[in-house]
């Protein structure tokens, strides 16, 4: 290994070259190099030394000036940001260089998007010191929240000046060059001149302010939700059994990738089986009067009627096949008869939990809804019975049964359940619904937990296998 030093400078100047040829080959001893028979493409044998000189044995040394003062630019000549960006950092490079101290002044230039309204004007010098080869500017992007917002502003810089303080190792003096006569300057000045700081072909740049993507989404599910209600209401009963018989994707409200949105999503196997199973149901609801007659009011009234009759249905059904399989009423009711009425509860507080920011929503309907079916249910049954047999001159008695063993577990799980909603709020989860999917996995097998427990330990408690005593 052969090694050289090569003298650094900092005047700027030409690259340049030299060579390094290695010859007179020799051994360290002193001694002649022995040979050795070669036969050569005719066949004859010569002799020559076992130890030569390959090739190629010279090498040119190019030494690459680097002292320059640089050649200032941005990256590139356009950008794209979106508003919510707040303080966007742009780049400003030094390249081919970077000797001595120099300033670059810079300021924003107006296009559609106006300074105090879309961001805020900034003008000032960047200062690059020796062997500094890149520097921020901050733009202020003030967030509009805007939908589908394109507006464009421009950045410029000035000619860069070099700060000349006489230290060593930051580069020529580029004012004492320019402070002489030109016919005097000798030739290394002259090539000296030409290693002055300059701009480079990216001095402006064009900058294209956004609208935030998070707000734009936002922005389209709300519209597409507005247009999903909008269109719930249907204007004959052509329509009505028209869509009884579509078989509709299920909607997933996670967002698809972005090179997929827009795209049609098509129903899946489960959805065809769910739409088969469901289809006698849709289209007894077919018969519902269209939204359209009369602002919709028979539709409310009459809808309200069908709830009733499939509750009605669903009771019956359900007492039918306890009676079949011999099943206590108590047990029969809170398994088959409250699993089936409060199903579309579930789904409610399901389309409530996703639509509504927060829980309230979804929570609330949950014990709402239970409170009508108790109040409702049973207060205006029990009321009615009551004033009936009241007018007989006779009295309307409901036995007590094991509804005291069953109301006390439920209030202990109702209790559970709420403490587990208040422990959701630490700031680890982050709320009653949703967080980690460990935590919502655990969270979501508590809460059946405790309807399998209660309606095994109620049954139980029915058939006599454990007494409770009250």
């Amino acid at each position: 290994m052969v090694t050289l030093e090569v003298l650094d400078d900092d005047v700027f100047e030409e690259d340049e070259h030299f060579y390094i040829r290695i010859s007179n080959l020799r051994r360290k001893d002193g001694k002649a190099i022995a040979e050795m028979d070669v036969v050569d493409n005719d066949g004859k044998i010569s002799k020559q030394p076992s130890i030569q000189l390959g090739t190629p044995h010279m090498a040119t040394i190019m030494i690459l000036d680097d002292d320059h003062g640089g050649i200032f630019g941005f990256e590139d000549t356009e950008a794209e940001i979106v508003e919510s960006v707040g303080n966007y950092e742009l780049k400003v490079q030094r390249i081919s260089g970077a000797r001595g101290k120099v300033a670059v002044a810079f300021n924003t230039e107006d296009g559609t998007a106006k300074s105090g309204t879309h961001f805020e004007a900034v003008e000032g010098e960047l200062l690059f010191e020796n062997e500094e080869t890149e520097k921020i500017i901050e733009l202020p992007i003030m967030d509009e929240e805007s939908y589908e917002k394109s507006l464009i502003m421009y950045v410029n810089l000035g000619e860069p000046r070099q700060i000349a303080e006489g230290k060593e190792g930051e580069g020529v003096d580029y004012s004492a060059l320019d402070a002489k006569d030109p016919e005097t300057l000798t030739e290394e000045e002259k090539v000296a001149l030409l290693g002055r700081p300059c701009l480079g072909t990216n001095g402006r740049i064009q900058i294209r302010i956004r609208e935030s993507k998070e707000f734009k989404n936002s922005v389209d599910k709300m519209m597409k939700k507005a247009n999903a209600s909008m269109m719930v209401g249907s204007s004959s009963w052509l329509e009505q059994f028209t869509e009884a018989f579509v078989v509709q994707a299920d909607e997933d409200e996670e967002e698809e990738e972005e090179g997929e949105e827009g795209e049609e999503k098509m129903p899946s196997c489960g959805d065809y089986i769910m739409h088969f199973l469901t289809l006698p149901w849709k289209l007894i609801f077919a018969l519902i009067p269209p939204t359209a007659i009369y602002d919709g009011y028979p539709t409310f009234v009459i809808s309200i009627g069908f709830i009733g009759l499939c509750t009605a249905v669903i009771g019956d059904v359900a007492g039918h096949l306890g009676c079949f399989i011999f099943l206590k009423d108590s047990v029969n009711a809170i398994a088959f008869v409250a699993l089936g009425t409060s199903v579309p509860d579930t789904f409610a507080s399901k389309t409530a939990a996703i639509e509504d920011e927060t829980a309230d929503a979804s929570v609330g309907n949950v014990t709402g809804s239970n409170a009508v079916n108790v109040f409702l249910g049973i207060g205006i049954a029990w009321s009615m019975a009551a004033i009936y047999w009241e007018s007989k001159g006779e009295t309307f008695n409901v036995k007590v049964g094991s509804l005291g063993f069953s109301v006390t577990v439920f209030c202990i799980e109702a209790f559970l359940a709420i403490a587990i909603l208040m422990a959701r709020r630490s700031p680890a989860v982050g709320g009653e619904l949703g967080g980690p999917k460990a935590i919502k996995t655990i969270s979501a097998g508590a809460f059946v937990f405790f309807w399998v427990f209660y309606v095994l330990i109620s049954a139980l408690e029915a058939y006599k296998v454990i007494n409770p005593g009250f």
